[in-house]
């Protein structure tokens, strides 16, 4: 009795050269001839072509590697184990921005609110802890988002801080909260001034569990607690358009203050996010506000 051997993908991306009729049926022909197969294929910005594609052998990967350097109508660019970065470049048609020199800085603008789900939810789905960051100016998107991201990798999401619809600020958690499966939402500048010490002690037991947290405005939860940026495994940020600054100049003023044990209301009340912004009631009925 034969084994079948498990098939492993790779991530291939070309540059076209010469955008000639025929020339996806070459390379897609050249991968059969191979006996490789093509999972997923999306064009990428009108001058590139990106597949995932699985074979059971590394040795066919390479001869075909070999063997499309030689077709001057494209130049290959990558062909590598695929990472989450390639995946949603083939679903989304469209690389997601990263910082050049920060790895873990991730861009998007208020129209990514698809691709940005997804990459939430893909983050999402991974076992353990992960710590996320996502900064943006009030009304961008950002906590529709995460809920979004949290849907749509089923999981369960807990607001300890928010000002979504009003605002909430936990300062403990039932037994059924406790779940490494579940989403924890922290508003970094609702939770910066808040100076109820059982809210601060609940914040520094959901940061040690095994599970996902994600901070709005990290920088004002850095400014305001132990924690600093190093801590953050990813950080998102998020804009109306591509040359939005985010600015945080009103808001660390109060959260300094905060540090001071000074009580500002609901000076923060204006900082959550528009709700029914571009998924409308689509949550379900699960969601309901603490």
């Amino acid at each position: 009795m034969t084994t079948m051997k498990e098939k492993k993908e790779w991530y291939l991306e070309y540059e076209i050269n010469i955008n000639r009729e025929g020339l996806l049926g070459d390379v897609s022909s050249l991968l059969g001839m191979m006996g490789i197969n093509i999972g997923t294929i999306n064009g990428i910005d009108n001058s590139r072509r990106a597949f995932i594609i699985k074979s059971d052998s590394e040795e066919k990967v390479k001869r075909f590697e070999t063997l499309l350097q030689e077709i001057d109508d494209i130049s290959l660019r990558v062909l590598r184990e695929p990472e989450l970065k390639d995946r949603l470049a083939v679903r989304h048609g469209r690389y997601i921005k990263q910082d050049k020199y920060d790895k873990k800085i991730f861009r998007f603008e208020r129209y990514d609110l698809g691709l940005l789900v997804d990459f939430m939810a893909e983050l999402f789905k991974e076992e353990g802890h992960k710590l996320i960051g996502i900064r943006g100016m009030p009304r961008v998107g950002k906590t529709e988002s995460i809920v979004a991201g949290s849907v749509s990798a089923h999981k369960k999401w807990l607001f300890i801080s928010s000002t979504l619809i009003k605002q909430t600020v936990r300062s403990s958690l039932i037994k059924g909260e406790y779940d490494k499966d579940h989403v924890y939402i922290i508003d970094g500048a609702v939770t910066a001034r808040e100076t109820n010490q059982k809210h601060q002690e609940l914040v520094k037991e959901v940061m040690t569990l095994p599970s996902v947290k994600v901070v709005e405005h990290p920088d004002l939860f850095v400014e305001a607690s132990d924690y600093v940026m190093d801590d953050f495994d990813y950080i998102i940020e998020l804009r109306a358009e591509e040359d939005q600054k985010i600015e945080y100049d009103e808001m660390k003023k109060k959260t300094v203050k905060s540090k001071n044990n000074l009580n500002f209301g609901d000076e923060f009340g204006g900082f959550g996010d528009g709700f029914g912004d571009g998924f409308g009631n689509g949550f379900g009925d699960g969601f309901k506000p603490f």
